[in-house]
């Protein structure tokens, strides 16, 4: 890692005289060993105060039949690779930068959110549970992906791939999203391209809403190390909101929310799909996106001129809720339970497909999707 370095003494060595008495020679020495005691001590550099790394804190291999993993606060935002390993429960309890997993069989996987990517390769029999930047697969088998993924996901050369929503909970969870520079308002899960399709063949589908995810990715057994960590995996308590993605129906009413920024956007939103559900309401998507003069103009057409000193706070974020009535049931919501915040509603159900086109497009367009 670091390097000590020391500078070289610029003392140069005393003239040699014909004859030379003792006591000259004792001042001499004298002087030398002065000029040593006050040299500077070695530079000392910002690598070198770092803490010592060790790589295979930052990896699993070889392992089979284990339950192993990381808790919080082990990786603090470092890589970590994961490879060879068969028949494993891997629980990566803490934010990272990037995930490799390699040539794994018949294993269940949970990863706190990663702010770069999460690559599998050559992986088969895999559950798991992943929230990351970016997601993809290469050449990998009969997977289940419990994701929330900020971009679109991508698979290659992979066949029995199912996918659902972000179901998960831990303490820590919140926290490391932030410190993961994740929002968990972009999740495109349900919007996989397959980089190389086969003609009349599916290479991947969406999992039953229905599906309990620790049915398939089970908690931590109670013996392990992880027992300490409060898991759970009800929609009602994942960080992330369950949303149906792709399985829209598009004849059904759809409403577009949007709440502008300010300190409690987050908590607002979710106590919106809080109360839209207990209606039986359903959220198809949701994102957090930041706006320019122009694009309100262009997104919100008639009723821009409002909304342009509110998009200066921060990022806007917005619901697509589904159902018949929806709009007249937003309209009261917004009404009743946040008067004193600045919102956006679709004003009626001939509109508000128009208004759920024009932002999640423009969204998406931002987000390079």
């Amino acid at each position: 890692m670091g390097c000590w370095f020391s500078k070289k003494s610029k003392r140069k060595s005393p003239e040699k005289e014909p004859t030379t008495t003792v006591e000259e020679n004792t001042t001499s020495n004298n002087i030398a060993l002065s000029s040593n005691a006050t040299e500077d001590p070695p530079k000392q550099y910002s690598w070198d105060k770092r803490e010592k790394v060790d790589p295979k804190d930052f990896m699993l291999t070889g392992l089979k039949d284990a339950t192993v993993g990381r808790l919080p606060g082990k990786l603090n935002g470092q890589q970590f690779v994961i490879q060879d390993c068969d028949n494993c429960k891997i629980f990566v309890l803490d934010h990272s930068a990037t995930i490799t997993i390699d040539d794994c069989t018949n294993c269940c996987i949970v990863m706190g959110p990663v702010k770069g990517s999460v690559f599998f390769r050559d992986c088969k029999d895999i559950k798991c549970v992943v929230a990351c930047q970016q997601f993809r697969t290469r050449d990998c088998k009969k997977m289940e992906v419990f994701l929330c993924c900020a971009t679109q996901p991508i698979i290659e050369a992979s066949t029995g791939m199912k996918f659902g929503c972000f179901q998960y909970y831990y303490p820590e969870l919140a926290f490391h999203f932030k410190d993961a520079g994740l929002s968990i308002f972009n999740n495109n899960w349900s919007n996989v391209h397959d980089f190389t399709p086969v003609s009349g063949e599916t290479n991947w589908s969406l999992l039953p809403e229905d599906t309990v995810v620790l049915d398939h990715v089970p908690a931590p057994d109670p013996e392990s190390e992880f027992k300490s960590v409060r898991i759970s995996a009800e929609a009602s308590r994942s960080i992330v909101p369950m949303t149906k993605g792709g399985r829209r129906e598009e004849e059904v009413e759809s409403c577009l929310f949007v709440f502008f920024s300010g300190d409690y956007t987050t908590a607002n939103a979710r106590k919106l799909i809080d109360e839209a559900s207990g209606k039986g309401f359903v959220l198809i998507q949701t994102k957090e996106v930041s706006m320019r003069p122009e694009d309100v103009s262009r997104v919100f057409q008639n009723n821009a001129e409002g909304l342009l000193e509110w998009i200066t706070n921060g990022p806007v974020t917005a619901l697509e809720l589904n159902g018949d009535g929806v709009v007249e049931a937003c309209k009261s919501m917004a009404s009743d339970m946040f008067s004193g915040t600045k919102v956006f509603v679709s004003d009626n159900r001939n509109t508000s497909s128009r208004d759920v086109d024009n932002f999640f497009n423009f969204a998406d367009m931002q987000m390079g999707l």
